[in-house]
């Protein structure tokens, strides 16, 4: 039996709020490790700071250790639901898709505002190096991630009939 068009938004709604909660909380975490000096420029960790497939994949940012392991364990932090649950569908596929995307976009905005180091008044592309593409008032990645997870979620809340129908 399908949920009504009304549950499915609900839950989606859901899913973003309690994401972005997850976000909030994690933003907390990294001010608390990385103080003033994003990126983990301070970080006791290896770091690769140009190589083409940094600019191909990673946005020109540097690859640290910190992030070869934080980036997969959220990713593997929101499946972990499905795991439990045994089940496994496009659908959820694609929410959790959804969910990883707000979640880093959330996160690293929420990062610079909570920071007392950084705040609004520094979010731009002088103070903030490591984000080497801005449109406007926000990184590159904001934008495309923030759209890109918007449809995902909206497409994770349609009825199937509307995602796979057959020509």
């Amino acid at each position: 039996m399908s949920h009504s068009p009304r549950r499915r938004l609900a839950a989606a709604l859901a899913t973003a709020a309690f994401t972005f909660l997850l976000a909030f909380m994690f933003a907390h975490v990294e001010v608390e490790i990385e103080g003033p000096h994003g990126w983990a420029t301070s970080l006791p960790t290896w770091r690769v700071e140009n190589h083409w497939l940094l600019d191909l994949l990673w946005g020109g940012r540097p690859m640290t250790g910190y992030h070869a392991w934080v980036f997969p364990f959220i990713a593997v932090f929101f499946h972990f639901p499905m795991v439990f649950q045994g089940f496994w569908s496009w659908r959820a596929q694609v929410r959790v898709i959804a969910c990883v995307m707000l979640f880093w976009v959330a996160e690293d905005g929420l990062w610079f505002i909570l920071n007392p180091a950084f705040g609004l008044a520094r979010f731009d592309p002088v103070n903030v190096p490591w984000h080497r593409h801005w449109w406007g008032p926000a990184p590159t990645d904001y934008w495309v991630f923030g759209f890109l997870c918007i449809v995902l979620f909206i497409l994770s809340a349609l009825p199937k009939s509307r995602i796979a129908k057959p020509a």
